[in-house]
């Protein structure tokens, strides 16, 4: 049995799910265009500098889901859903989850954004673990209380929970033939180094060069 783990934004999906959500917040006038967008900006070139602090962006990331009734959210998101992510669902990124799933291989979600924004994404693509960022509930309400829970599925704490899952499943990365991670993105570099098999795809250019520098594979999904 192989490990097949994916990154999302700007991997599997031709933009970042993160971004879009608060693009489509923005549309439904649920948060305040100047400020959303200033620092929605602001938090994604942080990203794409590997300054971001993760705490910091999640307060700001979550702070929304606090505001509103889960009902209503879902509903948001299955607009969300048609408007904004199944047009970045490209058939190259379908059909590369396609064979992984028909080879057997154990396949996971590994991002950082939100459970909440990623799991139907993830449910989209028919695959059927995540591992990303948890926000936490209210016990009583079963609202979202706005803060993350555990460790955030950032760099190094991207390898943290993947351990923990594997664990759960009775699994370690002795466990398999082949362990392969997909990304674009320079910060996930901790996860690409611990698989036997890194795959830039798409990448951006800190990794481009460090994938030509170690000979790995490098694909586009576009």
């Amino acid at each position: 049995m192989n490990l097949a783990l994916f990154d999302l934004d700007n991997t599997l999906l031709a933009g970042d799910s993160d971004f879009e959500w608060a693009q489509f917040l923005i549309s439904r006038r649920v948060v305040d265009r100047e400020l959303q967008e200033a620092k929605n900006l602001q938090f994604y070139e942080d990203y794409k500098a590997g300054t971001l602090d993760i705490q910091a962006f999640l307060a700001f990331q979550l702070a929304p889901l606090a505001r509103h009734t889960r009902a209503e959210l879902d509903a948001w998101h299955r607009e969300y859903m048609t408007r904004h992510i199944r047009p970045l669902m490209t058939t190259a990124a379908r059909a590369l989850v396609d064979r992984h799933r028909a080879g057997g291989d154990l396949c996971a979600i590994v991002t950082a954004t939100n459970t909440f924004v990623t799991g139907p994404i993830a449910r989209e693509f028919g695959i059927p673990h995540l591992i990303g960022t948890i926000p936490a509930v209210d016990v009583a309400s079963g609202a979202f209380s706005g803060a993350p829970a555990g460790v955030p599925a950032f760099r190094e704490g991207k390898i943290a929970r993947v351990e923990a899952w594997l664990e759960s499943l009775g699994l370690w990365w002795g466990s398999f033939a082949d362990s392969a991670f997909y990304s674009d993105s320079h910060n996930d570099l901790p996860l690409m180094g611990k698989v036997r098999t890194p795959v830039a795809v798409d990448p951006d250019p800190t990794l481009r060069a460090h994938a030509v520098e170690m000979g790995w594979k490098i694909i586009t999904l576009r």
